[in-house]
């Protein structure tokens, strides 16, 4: 999948430097080497990131600073078997390059979470049916960043964009992006019945939309309110999405808003305004009672 999306495969070194370690979370004495096979090789590597940001330096030292790499390798975070996992983890540099219909924009959070998502949906699931949270890994710029959770206490991936600290530390201009996949850490996917069933329903009848915008509070996340949306009604409602976010002194000190759009697909007749206001108002509930928010006028 990674590959698909036009990443190349990297195979770095299971030992890295002292410091690379240590800025990783690894570090531990335990992990240090009895008899390197060179003197910055000193330790097993805690994460895969330390390799392909090395990578990522020799290549833009050789003015190739647009890249795209993966690898998928074991990390060492004990020296018991638990402690070794295997990881999928990827990062882009620089720009998409130059090309006759434009200049590409550069790397942000957002090309980082859309390989995530697209890995995560090869492995059977559904980003948004997943625990996404604004807690970005260490190596993450503050507020660039994010964890995909099962629950509270397992984190099976991150993702954002490096810190100027480490890109610092790795001799990179940057930006670079990067996600971090647990694949031990991943669960099998719900198995599906066998039983054939079509690949895709098609109603005659033409979709429509409605637009809701709510005043919430700053730290309250977009898709909290995406998900309220959802739940109310997983048939009629196919799509749910933001489309603008904003803050300033005339929505409150400490609030945003936070404006979406919500699609209704009929199945089987076309709905009447009752039907279209009822599930409006049902969507408006649901949201503020997820949210505490209230909304907009």
């Amino acid at each position: 999948m990674l590959a698909s999306r036009g990443l190349d495969e990297a195979v770095t070194w299971s030992f890295i430097p002292a410091a690379d370690a240590e800025r990783f979370g690894g570090g531990a004495p335990e992990l240090k080497l009895a008899n390197p096979i060179a003197s910055d090789l000193t330790d097993m590597r805690p994460s895969l990131l330390p390799g392909l940001l090395a990578a990522a330096r020799r290549n833009e030292n050789r003015g190739f600073g647009d890249l795209a790499l993966f690898e998928v390798g074991q990390v060492f975070r004990a020296i018991d078997p638990i402690g070794q996992h295997t990881y999928a983890t990827a990062l882009r540099a620089g720009t998409a390059g130059r090309h006759w219909r434009g200049s590409a924009g550069k790397v942000d959070v957002f090309d980082a979470k859309a390989d995530l998502a697209a890995l995560l949906d090869a492995l059977g699931h559904d980003i948004d049916k997943l625990q996404v949270v604004a807690e970005p890994p260490s190596w993450s710029h503050p507020g660039r960043g994010g964890a995909v959770k099962l629950g509270p206490k397992v984190t099976i991936a991150s993702y954002g964009e490096l810190h100027p600290a480490v890109l610092a530390q790795f001799d990179l201009t940057g930006p670079v992006v990067a996600i971090e996949l647990d694949l031990d850490a991943v669960p099998e996917p719900r198995r599906r019945p066998t039983r054939a069933k079509p690949a895709l329903k098609l109603s005659d009848l033409m979709p429509l939309s409605r637009d809701f915008a709510f005043v919430v509070d700053r730290n309250v996340s977009a898709a909290t309110l995406l998900k309220a949306a959802r739940g109310v009604d997983k048939v009629l409602i196919t799509g749910a999405d933001v489309f603008d976010v904003f803050e300033g002194a005339h929505v409150g000190e400490g609030k945003k808003s936070v404006a979406i759009e919500i699609t209704l697909q009929p199945q089987e007749k076309t709905l009447t305004d009752e039907e279209i206001e009822k599930v409006s108002g049902a969507v408006v509930a649901a949201i503020v009672k997820a949210t505490g928010g209230v909304l907009r006028t």
